[in-house]
């Protein structure tokens, strides 16, 4: 590789198993890193495969089931996320509206994220930390599970990690030409999500460290500060025209204090007089490496391993005479730093979720540092460990959290749930709340574009499958899941403003992660005989009074 100096051990001082594969390894790279892609693919699609979409992911495929662009573009407008991936959706519907075919885009870039991340790797550390860093990102069960869903980031992890590799690789050679695909890659980026704007500033900052030291070619820094120029333009953009105007799709409620306000992202934020500033950073951190190995112990274990890569990175400097310990063990700590920093301004979450998957490549970097160190650079060694403990995490994960794939999300339920609903009788309404209006407008309405009636305040209402569909609209995040306070209020404000007789029979409809309507009625003295299939699905009917 240009500019590394290989620091392993010599071969020939190996015991022979490992100097044969790391023989193999090391003459036969493209060979092995095709299969380990391969196995990674597999896997990828044995985790997409059989599992219904949940509320996020169907709500994003909504965005993108238009009739034109334009509708396209405004449906993604009350989407908290930049608009690449639902004009992709949009475009990949001619293949298909299976779980399956509609995740496959995901895939792709979760296998182009792996590979770039490899290829950054081995532009900046030795040949056995890379090939542990793509060991990870290829089977450790988060990075699975990012580029299984119909979401954002794997898609925006691909684009940032393509411009990270670009941007070392224009550095490497001078290369004009590559530091305009790195930053495109950076633009696309951009558009795919908005962490991407904590990205910009990591590789800027870094960037500038890097040229005032290396004084590249004028027409390198030309290219690079005409990108830089656009890339904030298309911040400015995106900030003036969608994250400012998201409070009008929330009823003056900002999109990011309702999560804030919301149990998953509530620690993510820092709030003075709640908790100890330092002791935040610290839990916060050490939480994006429990997240990152989805295994708390291991997660643990991997925040002490990150911690020694950083202090053998700044003692001692081994690869690159390009760039010193000084900034390759600042590069690592910077975006936790600016993560942070957002997160103590309140303004961005930080720590254990999908919001900062960003952090990944710079948190196994550090992690991979000091594992191969431990094994004496032996990349056969670093590579058994890593699959090793990817799959440790994968057989040990921590308790199921939001959005992760269970068995009661298998599809052969929601087929269930869907034949109850036509055994029904026909016209009897259905009513719920926005998350289960988002499930049923895809499946028991086929993946068709639905036109909604808002015309009645604070409701939804469609026809699907003979039935009435009515539900709340996302006016406060307490509408987006009922609990049995919520559905009260609500369910009387419907029975008013469609005016149904007494005694019509009304089905209630629950769909989705954290349904608990059921139980929490049945707690409280209501008589009803719910209809559950699996814990995400249930149904139950009750009379207009």
């Amino acid at each position: 590789m240009p500019g590394a100096q290989e620091i392993q051990a010599p071969l020939a001082s190996r015991p022979w198993p490992f100097a044969r594969l790391d023989c193999s390894i090391q003459s036969n790279t493209v060979l092995w890193t095709s299969l380990l892609l391969i196995i990674g693919f597999a896997l990828r699609i044995w985790h997409a495969s059989g599992t219904f979409l949940n509320s996020d992911e169907v709500m994003h495929f909504a965005a993108a089931n238009q009739t034109s662009w334009m509708q396209t573009y405004e449906a993604s407008l009350a989407i908290s996320h930049p608009p690449l991936l639902i004009f992709l959706l949009h475009v990949w519907r001619v293949f298909g509206t299976s779980e399956i075919v509609l995740r496959l885009p995901s895939i792709i870039a979760g296998l182009a994220f792996c590979w770039f991340t490899f290829r950054w790797a081995q532009m900046l550390f030795s040949v056995a930390t890379a090939w542990t860093i793509f060991a990870f990102t290829l089977f450790l069960p988060t990075s699975i599970e990012l580029s299984t869903e119909v979401r954002q980031y794997a898609l925006f992890l691909a684009f940032a990690m393509a411009s990270a590799y670009l941007l070392e690789r224009a550095l490497a050679d001078s290369s004009g030409k590559a530091m305009l695909l790195s930053g495109l890659c950076l633009w696309l980026a951009i558009c795919s999500h908005f962490s991407a704007f904590l990205f910009v500033l990591v590789l800027g900052i870094y960037t500038l460290w890097r040229m005032s030291a290396e004084h590249p070619r004028v027409v390198v820094f030309t290219v690079w500060a005409a990108t830089q120029l656009f890339a904030a333009m298309l911040c400015a953009y995106f900030y003036f025209f969608q994250i400012r105007h998201l409070s009008d799709y929330y009823a003056g409620q900002s999109a990011t204090h309702e999560w804030m306000a919301s149990a998953y992202l509530g620690h993510g934020y820092f709030i003075p007089g709640k908790v100890n500033p330092a002791l935040f950073v610290v839990a916060r951190t050490v939480s994006v490496f429990q997240y990152a190995f989805r295994q708390l112990a291991v997660g643990d274990i991997a925040f002490l391993f990150f911690v020694a890569g950083l202090v053998f990175i700044f003692r001692k400097h081994p690869i690159s005479d390009r760039i010193t310990s000084r900034q390759l063990g600042c590069f690592l700590l910077l975006p936790f730093a600016i993560n942070c920093a957002a997160a103590l301004a309140g303004v961005y979450p930080y720590g254990g979720s999908r919001h900062s998957s960003f952090l990944l490549p710079f948190a196994l970097a550090g992690v991979s540092v000091a594992l191969s160190k431990a094994v004496r650079q032996r990349m056969s060694s670093a590579l058994a460990v890593a699959i090793l403990v990817a799959l440790i995490c994968r057989l040990t994960t921590a308790q199921k959290p939001p959005y992760f794939a269970s068995a009661d999300e298998n599809t052969a339920k929601m087929q269930a749930a869907l034949k109850f609903i036509h055994n029904l009788p026909m016209n009897e309404p259905l009513f719920g709340d926005f998350q289960t209006h988002l499930m049923l407008g895809h499946y028991l309405c086929n993946q068709r574009p639905v036109t909604h009636d808002k015309s009645v305040t604070g409701f939804v209402s469609y026809e699907c499958g003979g039935h009435l569909v009515i539900a709340t609209t996302m006016s406060s995040a307490a509408n987006y899941i009922f609990d049995a306070r919520t559905f009260r209020d609500q369910w009387q404000q419907m029975l008013a403003k469609y005016h149904f007789e007494s005694g019509s029979k009304i089905c209630v409809a629950q769909l989705g992660q954290n349904t608990h309507l059921a139980s929490e009625l049945i707690a409280s003295g209501v008589h009803i005989t719910p209809q559950y299939f699996g814990s995400e699905i249930q149904f139950f009917e009750l009379t207009a009074e």
